[in-house]
This record gives C-alpha cells, sequence and structure tokens, in this order.
C-alpha cells in the first residue's frame, strides 16, 4: 500500500510550502481568466502571465506539418544526433489553452538525459474544437510517429506522454491505437498529474476555491468545453479511467499530494495495475498541479525519476 506519511503536511518541505504559497497568492490577484475569450487567455499565457512562468524556446526544434484529419496539423519535433528512440509528447492546458511550445526545457531535457526526439502535437482546442478533435489529432499524429520512426529517426523505441490534459490525451490515444488500429507500440508511458474521469473525482469536486494553479471551477470549465452537454462521460474514450485498460505498457503516474487532480491518478494507477500492467507511482509531499513546471528540488527529483523510468525500459 502507500506509504500515508506522504500525504502528512509534515512531510511537504519549507521551499514547497513557500512556493505553494505563492503560487496561490500570485494567481488569486489575477483577473478571471473565465471574463476572458479563450483566445486572449492563450495569447496571455504565451507571454508568461498564465500560471506558469514562461520557457525559453528551445533552438533545436522545428515544425513540421502533416495532413491531420481537418487539415495540416503541426508537429514539433526535438531531435538529438542518432537518437535512441521517440517521446510522443501531448502538452496540457485543460484541453482549452496550451501549446506544443511552452515546456521546451523540458522536451530538451528528454532528448539530452534519454537521447530521445520529441515530437509535440499542436492539437486542436476546445471550446471552438470539442470532443473528438483533440482525440483525432492525438490519433493521427500517433500513427505518423509508427509509420515515421524508422525512416525519419532510425528506431521503433517509442514513449508517450504529458502532463495533465495531456495525460489524459496520451490514454486516450493508447487505448484508440489498440482498439482501432490492433497495435501497442510504446513500451512506456509517462503520465504527469493526469484528469481521467472527465466526471470529476473527488479530489477535484471537494477542492473548492483556493487557485493553486487550479481550481474546482476551472476543472468543470475544461470538461465542459471539451465534453459539451450530449457526450457521454463514462464513454472510455472521453474518460480513460472507465476503459478496459488490457494490454496498456508500463507507465509511470506521478502526481502532487496538493494536487485537485490526485484521485485521478491514485485511481488510474490502481486501475492500471488491476489490469496486469507495470504500473510506478509517484506521489510528491506537497506538488500543485504539474509542479515540475516551477523550480524545486522535488521538481528536479521529480524530473529525475521520469528520466530513471524513461532509461529502464
Amino acid at each position: 500500500m502507500i506509504d500515508p506519511t506522504v500525504f502528512d503536511p509534515a512531510s511537504i518541505s519549507d521551499e514547497i510550502k513557500a512556493q505553494n504559497a505563492e503560487i496561490l497568492a500570485r494567481l488569486t490577484e489575477l483577473p478571471d481568466p473565465w471574463s476572458f475569450p479563450p483566445a486572449l487567455v492563450r495569447e496571455r499565457r504565451r507571454q508568461g502571465l498564465g500560471p506558469f512562468p514562461p520557457m525559453p524556446k528551445s533552438r533545436g526544434a522545428q515544425v513540421i506539418t502533416i495532413d491531420g484529419p481537418a487539415g495540416p496539423l503541426p508537429l514539433r519535433i526535438i531531435a538529438p544526433d542518432n537518437p535512441r528512440g521517440i517521446y510522443f509528447h501531448i502538452h496540457g492546458g485543460g484541453w482549452t489553452w496550451g501549446t506544443a511550445d511552452e515546456q521546451d526545457p523540458y522536451l530538451d531535457r528528454m532528448a539530452d538525459h534519454c537521447g530521445l526526439a520529441v515530437v509535440s502535437v499542436e492539437y486542436r482546442l476546445a471550446p471552438e474544437d470539442p470532443y473528438p478533435a483533440a482525440h483525432d489529432d492525438c490519433e493521427a499524429a500517433a500513427l505518423w510517429v509508427l509509420r515515421e520512426a524508422k525512416a525519419r529517426f532510425g528506431t521503433d523505441r517509442l514513449f508517450i506522454g504529458g502532463e495533465s490534459a495531456g495525460a489524459h490525451l496520451s490514454a486516450a490515444t493508447l487505448l484508440r491505437l489498440r482498439d482501432r488500429h490492433g497495435v501497442t507500440p510504446f513500451r512506456g508511458a509517462n503520465l504527469f498529474a493526469g484528469c481521467y474521469d472527465l466526471g470529476l473525482t473527488p479530489s477535484v469536486v471537494n477542492w473548492g476555491t483556493d487557485k493553486l494553479v487550479l481550481n474546482t471551477r476551472d476543472v468543470e470549465i475544461f470538461a465542459d468545453n471539451l465534453c459539451g452537454p450530449k457526450v457521454d462521460r463514462r464513454d472510455p474514450d472521453i474518460s480513460p479511467l472507465y476503459a478496459d485498460l488490457k494490454g496498456m505498457p508500463p507507465a509511470l503516474f506521478s502526481v502532487g499530494t496538493r494536487d485537485l487532480l490526485l484521485d485521478d491518478t491514485l485511481f488510474m494507477a490502481a486501475r492500471w495495475t488491476s489490469f496486469g500492467n507495470r504500473t510506478d507511482l509517484a506521489i510528491w509531499p506537497g506538488g500543485c498541479h504539474v509542479f515540475i513546471r516551477y523550480e524545486s528540488a522535488m521538481g528536479e527529483k521529480a524530473l529525475s525519476r521520469i528520466d530513471a523510468f524513461v532509461n529502464s525500459l
């Protein structure tokens, strides 16, 4: 069983306590993002005025365009010389915000520490393009990676992963590849702070208004943006928590104890295991939602844990 001391407030470092207090104070003072059009919020986020600090762009990144389900689909590629594998990355942002280039240092790290070529998909966003647009784009991009891996990168050692909505879409993509195409090509999944039940888990419902990156209202609106009023939120394509998870790859599930999506990770990791899949679970004391986007000693440990997981496969 999980060591209960990881949830003890006494396990939270002074650095993380101070960081959480600063995040909460700063985001509480910002204007309500839901009072602005999504396009404006996306632009503010690109300027570093959202919940996460801005990150420098990778000098080694290139953008290509492939044929997508609704037209041209951009892929952002960061590749070392002679890569030892490929990491298909799906960014977060509540299916509403976020871009493939907003976490370049983290993707550069995957290239440097794990020798992976990183392919990040710029999928369509809700509410302008609700379900199944993002799912369809991620599926198409994953199939491109499968087709092009050997010819373009010289390797078919494949990984998949993402943060928050990106972890959700990673799980959905794995299921689509298995069920629609009969393939399970990824040897590992890096799933960080995902949302796996769009009907909302207890930790989301009971969180309240505290703006520690996200609050209950944010996740409710994100889910509404993606699903609209007519989608069955227990459909496994929408909520992978309800899926048959047989034959899924080894997965590392990571989450902080001060992340309102805590239950999503705990529940999904348990179900992943129940289908006989290798499951690693990393629970980080006091970590806020996707805390690796903020510099800290714990964030470095979490990233090193991801490096070790990938390099072990």
